[in-house]
């Protein structure tokens, strides 16, 4: 193999990709003899540039890596003049890093259709995906995690890999030998970059605030978080109401109620809850759990833009809230 492609829209897994082949390569630390990096701009004005370092021999031994940043379609001549003697042996290995190419991209049609190259695309992990690679970070730090840990993790991270590397992290840290991941656990170390503006959703559709509703929602989207996320997020907190209305019901005041829900309510959040507690009956509570239930499905099957969907959920349990009634 003489050059591998790594693309996609993931830039946080293309950077995760190729540090694992320049460490196959180079090793940890990589041997700063055996890695080079070549501006894109200047493999535009000299092709020929990349067939020399690559058949360049290392000082210290072993194979060299080249390092190609911000690689794009204007490069497709200068790599096809690279893999033009691959026949006759090219002793480095070539690595190119690009953004969101197209299938009908000069540069990926190419190192899909050469034999002397491979191409790798990164994209978004999905929900199962993610509850994988979660399980096995954990699991690699001798840690087992609850199912509704698990579930909270998987809503909560996912964004960006990185990000969701080193919030595992730092709850592997927070457990330490306990041996297992709670939700409490989870919810007591986790802090991905979208929770404050999910927390956010859930509060304003809860009040009837479109406003804030709006702003969330627009937050969390840019943000990354997913629509099907966001939907599990707002069915969790109306499954907290419904818990603490029961916690009424059997004689406790709403205040205490609260206070016993596990894990704790958030303290900003508090006023909010319990607002939301008087705001929406047993009911009511029921009915907007169903929409959500309806609209998370529909996310998952139906074909239709899932964003759309999570939002006309929200929207329309915002609607009930101000008219005080079920979500229609």
């Amino acid at each position: 193999m003489v050059a591998v492609l790594v693309f996609g829209p993931d830039p946080s897994l293309i950077r995760e990709r190729v540090a694992a082949l320049i460490a196959t390569v180079a090793g940890v630390p990589p041997d700063p003899f055996r890695c080079t990096e070549l501006p894109a701009l200047a493999l535009r004005n000299d092709a020929a540039r990349l067939v020399d370092e690559a058949a360049a021999l290392s000082f210290s031994g072993g194979r060299r890596l080249v390092r190609v940043r911000d690689a794009s379609d204007a490069l497709t001549a200068a790599f096809n003049q690279l893999f033009a003697g691959a026949e006759a042996g090219v002793p480095g290995l070539v690595v190119a890093e690009a953004g969101d190419l197209a299938k009908r991209s000069s540069l990926r049609l190419l190192f899909e259709a050469a034999p002397a190259a491979v191409a790798i695309a990164c994209y978004a992990e999905d929900a199962a995906g993610l509850r994988t690679m979660i399980r096995e970070t954990l699991a690699a730090q001798g840690l087992s995690v609850d199912g509704d840990a698990l579930d909270f993790l998987s809503a909560q991270l996912g964004a960006n890999r990185a990000v969701t590397r080193a919030e595992l992290e730092k709850l592997s840290l927070y457990v330490g030998s306990a041996g297992r991941v709670t939700l409490a656990d989870a919810m007591a170390a986790v802090g991905d970059s979208t929770a404050l503006s999910l927390g956010a959703i859930v509060v304003a559709a809860g009040a009837g605030d479109f406003a804030m509703l709006d702003k969330a929602l627009e937050t969390a989207f840019a943000e990354g978080a997913s629509p099907v996320a966001i939907v599990r997020i707002a069915a969790q907190h109306i499954t907290r109401l419904l818990q603490a209305q029961a916690l009424v019901a059997a004689g406790k005041t709403p205040d205490q109620a609260m206070m016993s829900l596990k894990p704790p309510v958030i303290f900003h959040q508090k006023p909010a809850f319990m607002q939301q507690m008087r705001r929406w009956s047993r009911q009511r509570l029921g009915q907007a759990l169903d929409l959500l239930t309806d609209a998370e499905l529909a996310c998952k099957t139906t074909g239709a833009p899932a964003l759309a969907l999570a939002t006309r959920a929200l929207l329309q349990i915002a609607h009930a809230a101000r008219r005080g009634d079920g979500p229609q």
